[in-house]
């Protein structure tokens, strides 16, 4: 009987023993950690800082390659399939989307956090779980990549790349800049709600029988959100792959749009951090004795 009680303190059941799935976990089986400073010189000089930036610079470039060469063929190489049944030309990009983001997460993690979109930087920094220069490297970094990604697409083809949109986000026909915007706002609340969830420390400390592949839920919550938005604004939630787009693209129409996917997925970020740290994690109060 020892034995078996041993195996529970120690083991994976450690913190399900006295708190069952999808319950706060007590106080005593989880230390909070320290909000990142606002500024920590330190990283400056660390080889690992500049890395990190490095890893958003590529996964960046290798989504926006991957994406935008699957939106133009999809348009490009089956408009007969397409025209027949919109569902299938919206599930290849959608899927297509969510599964870059979940390889591109799952190989990044361990090296810059995986996040590969400025909005998703946004709301992890006003969680203060990243640093002011982290947050504006990072920034940086993957619109510079997606503008390089962009542009390998058209120096590929750049007839095609012109002919099928460049993969530029705007307000699709019969809908007006104010849906635009809130599909946008709402689609990435879902995706940074997401991320703060599939990342939370005190949820694996107190699931930790449960195995959670973090990249799988963000990837598939990408997923979710282009089906429901591509018919909206094509679905951008991510400003860095909307303006390597509309940079490579140029186009007026795109350009006129742009704001929305630039102010739509700061906000759905901003609500997804205020839900994160003011809802979910707020700490409880104590009784006064």
């Amino acid at each position: 009987m020892e034995s078996k009680d041993e195996d529970v303190r120690l083991g994976a059941n450690k913190y399900g023993e006295r708190q069952p799935i999808g319950t706060a976990a007590q106080s005593r089986d989880y230390t909070e950690p320290p909000p990142a400073p606002l500024i920590e010189a330190s990283e400056f000089t660390s080889w690992s800082f500049w890395r990190a930036g490095i890893a958003e610079f590529f996964a960046t470039l290798l989504f926006l390659y991957i994406s935008i060469q699957t939106v133009m063929g999809f348009l490009h190489a089956t408009p007969s399939a397409t025209n027949a049944c919109p569902g299938v030309g919206t599930q290849g990009i959608a899927w297509a989307f969510g599964g870059m983001i979940f390889v591109l997460v799952y190989c990044t993690a361990g090296i810059s956090g995986g996040h590969i979109n400025p909005a998703v930087t946004f709301g992890l920094f006003l969680a203060r779980k990243v640093s002011l220069p982290r947050a504006l490297y990072y920034m940086i970094m993957q619109c510079l990549g997606a503008i390089c990604g962009a542009g390998i697409i058209k120096g590929f083809q750049p007839e095609f790349y012109d002919h099928n949109g460049g993969g530029a986000n705007v307000v699709n026909h019969g809908y007006t800049k104010g849906d635009g915007l809130g599909a946008e706002i709402i689609g990435t609340f879902v995706l940074v709600y997401t991320v703060f969830s599939a990342t939370d420390a005190k949820r694996n400390a107190r699931d930790s029988h449960v195995p959670l592949l973090a990249p799988l839920p963000i990837g598939f919550a990408v997923f979710l959100v282009h089906l429901a938005t591509i018919p909206i604004t094509g679905t951008g939630i991510n400003p860095a792959r909307s303006l390597g787009a509309a940079i490579i693209y140029n186009n007026k129409h795109a350009w006129n749009d742009h704001w929305i996917f630039w102010v739509g997925p700061f906000i759905g970020a901003l609500l997804a951090s205020l839900y994160h740290v003011v809802i979910i994690r707020a700490l409880p109060f104590k009784s006064q004795s």
